[in-house]
Formats: C-alpha cells, structure tokens, sequence
C-alpha cells in the first residue's frame, strides 16, 4: 500500500540509512517522468492529446514534443497543458511538483489569479487576460 507524504516524511525522520527507506518505501516514490504522468492522467480524463494542446494554446509541434518528453516545458507550458487538459489544483501542483518546479502558492499574486482561473475551470486566454489586467507575465 502507497504511504501518504506525511507518513514518507515520517519514516524519512526515522532513518539511520538512505538505502534501508528507498528500499522500504520503493513502492510509494514517484518513479514516472513527467510526460509519463502527464499521459496517464489525460488518459484518466478521457481527452485527446490533441484536445489538450488546442486548449493549452500551445504550439501544436511543441506540444506534442512536451508531451512525448522529447521537450522538457517550463513551469507555465506545463501549466497551460494542465489547464488544457482540465486538471484541478492539486492535479496541477502535483505535476509540478514531479517537474521540479514549485506549485503554484496563493501567496504570489500571479499564482494566485492562475490559481482562480483554474478554480473556475477558465481557458489559458481568460487566464492570460486577468494577468494581463493586473499587467504581470502571461502563461504564453
């Protein structure tokens, strides 16, 4: 059975030894990259790749790149692939997490107009419009 985070971070506290906690835990570490898991989650959606890349308002060739992990995308790409794909938050975060960038905290005024619009299920251009609004860096 996975353990939660918690109870990693628990068991990580515990250890004398790096290897006997890989070992012990192997089953609950994330061992998939990220287009790996970008894949499955769309799957679990039940939407089109190419549904996908249209809603994230990326270029088709990059997106498609991005999603064979051929590219590695920055954090908003990855971000506008998400909302694309119709992700929630902790959806979201959790890829973001995976790519090792930060997920998005309501603390910063950008991530928190992303954080919103994702909320309420808007496409990137809506996004992208409030950001521009409040005259800070659009996602693409």
């Amino acid at each position: 059975m996975k353990k939660t985070t918690d109870e990693l971070l628990k068991a990580l506290n515990n250890t004398m030894h790096i290897d006997t906690y890989l070992k012990e835990n192997s089953e609950s570490m994330i061992n998939a990259d990220v287009s790996y898991y970008l894949n499955e989650k769309i799957k679990e959606k039940n939407i089109t790749k190419s549904k996908v890349i249209k809603n994230s308002e990326l270029n088709e060739i990059y997106g498609y790149q991005i999603l064979s992990g051929k590219r590695k995308a920055s954090r908003d790409k990855l971000i506008c692939i998400c909302i694309g794909a119709g992700f929630d938050l902790d959806e979201t975060n959790e890829i973001l997490k995976i790519a090792l960038f930060s997920p998005l905290f309501p603390k910063l005024k950008r991530d928190s107009i992303i954080i919103l619009g994702i909320q309420n299920q808007e496409p990137v251009w809506k996004i992208n419009e409030s950001l521009f609004d409040y005259k800070l860096e659009t996602l693409s």
